[in-house]
This record gives structure tokens, C-alpha cells and sequence, in this order.
């Protein structure tokens, strides 16, 4: 196992500057996150030309790149371009968000099926984030989705259990089907906390990782609207200096 960083916690700046900061904090992988939403980094423009981007990447930084993180669903031919563009960087995990609640089960199987089939095709591991408000939100029903398609993996965020509606629910289920993870500290009542005063025991997970012979990243991705400017850098550091410390 490693420790990496999801440029998700500097998306209120541009990418290009999100690494420089980064590299500052002497963090030395990179998950890149993608939001069509956002001016940080967007997925149809990533998507459009994957080698200029490519470009753009190794002019802008010497990090080394490690996973991909997806906020939108992309149709097929957008998401093909996105695994080129992994391929390139010789990337080997994309994490995608499940369906929002309500989506009918098999509707769900029929669309990961799809992505699926479209990454291992370009030899990518392919993941659900666990999140709030989506049908991973219940580790039971992530556990279901990966037995339904195969290949199909999940990356693990234990915030989403911590502090969501489905609290009282082990996560134990999920761990033999985790290809990534993201992780932050988080209390029953609040996603985002300063490190070491929430509720994630990250030696528990890093032991049951290692049950499971996981072998890649410790991602960490903070979210930059929970916290302020003066505390980020500090709370990274922390952050990092405790996977490490674990390893």
C-alpha cells in the first residue's frame, strides 16, 4: 500500500495549481478528479482530447499519477476516451459514481456492465465510490453491485457509513471487493473533521486491507468547502504523516 492524494482537495483552484501545492506538501502520487461542474478539472474537456491533456499534465507537474476519479457518469464514448487517457498515463483505476436511490437495480447492472466492459478492455480497474444519497450508501447493496457484475470494484470511503443513514451497518462486506479508497476523518454528524478527533479507525482498515492483500493507494481527499485555507495544508500534512505511519 501506498498513500496518494485526490486533487479533489485543492478543486477550488486550477488543476495545474492543485499540484503544485500538492507537491509542496510532499505528497508524491496523484488521483486525478474530474468534474464537469467544477473549472478544476473536466471530464468532456479531459474526454476531447486526451493526448493534449497528457501534454498539459507532464508540463504542469512531476507527480506520478495513480488513479482517475470520475464525479458524473460519462457515456460510453466519452468514458472509452477517459481510459485511453489512463492507458497513456499507464493508470490502472477509475473510480465512477454509483446511481443516484431510486435507480432500479437492474437498470444499475446494465449500465456498470457496460463500463465495465468498456475498461477492461484497456486493462482498468473499475470502482464504485461509496457515497451518501447514492445506492452505495448501504454497504450491503455496494457488496450486491460488485457480485452482479463482474470485475466491478468499490472504493472504499468509510465517511459515507460514518455519517449517513446507514451507520449501524459493518463494512466488512465490502473490503474483499475494494480497489481504492478515499479517506478523511468524520464524525456521526459531520462528514469532515480535523484528523484524529472522528470516528475512522484507518489501522482497522489498513489491517483488513491487508487481509485482502490490497496492494494500491491510501487516497486522501479532503474536501476544500469544509475547511479553511489556513487549516488545509495542516490537516494534510497530518493526514499523510498518519497513513504513513501506519504503513
Amino acid at each position: 500500500m501506498f498513500v496518494a492524494i485526490s486533487s479533489r482537495c485543492f478543486s477550488d483552484v486550477s488543476f495545474a495549481e492543485a499540484c503544485s501545492q500538492i507537491a509542496d506538501l510532499h505528497y508524491d502520487k496523484l488521483e486525478l478528479w474530474m468534474d464537469d461542474a467544477s473549472e478544476h478539472l473536466k471530464s468532456s474537456y479531459v474526454a476531447e482530447n486526451p493526448e493534449r491533456f497528457v501534454k498539459q499534465y507532464r508540463e504542469a507537474t512531476r507527480l506520478t499519477p495513480v488513479a482517475i476519479s470520475l464525479e458524473q457518469d460519462l457515456p460510453p464514448g466519452p468514458f472509452e476516451s477517459i481510459c485511453k487517457l489512463a492507458k497513456i498515463l499507464k493508470i490502472t483505476q477509475i473510480t465512477i459514481p454509483a446511481g443516484a436511490l431510486g435507480t432500479p437495480f437492474n437498470e444499475e447492472i446494465d449500465r456498470l456492465r457496460s463500463r465495465q466492459a468498456i475498461a477492461s478492455t484497456s486493462g482498468i480497474r473499475l470502482s464504485l465510490k461509496m457515497k451518501t444519497s447514492t445506492l452505495t450508501e448501504d454497504p450491503r447493496t455496494a457488496f450486491e453491485l460488485c457480485q452482479s457484475v463482474q470485475g466491478l470494484g468499490i472504493t472504499l470511503d468509510p465517511s459515507a457509513v460514518i455519517c449517513g443513514p446507514f451507520s449501524n451497518q459493518s463494512i466488512d462486506p465490502v473490503f474483499p471487493y475494494t480497489y481504492h479508497t478515499h479517506l478523511r476523518d468524520t464524525s456521526p454528524t459531520q462528514l469532515q473533521i480535523p484528523v484524529g478527533l472522528g470516528e475512522v479507525d484507518y489501522n482497522r482498515i489498513i489491517s483488513q486491507l491487508q487481509r485482502c492483500n490490497y496492494t494500491r493507494a491510501l487516497s486522501v481527499e479532503m474536501y476544500p468547502e469544509l475547511i479553511t485555507d489556513t487549516d488545509r495544508s495542516l490537516e494534510l500534512r497530518k493526514m499523510r504523516m498518519l497513513l504513513e505511519s501506519l504503513l
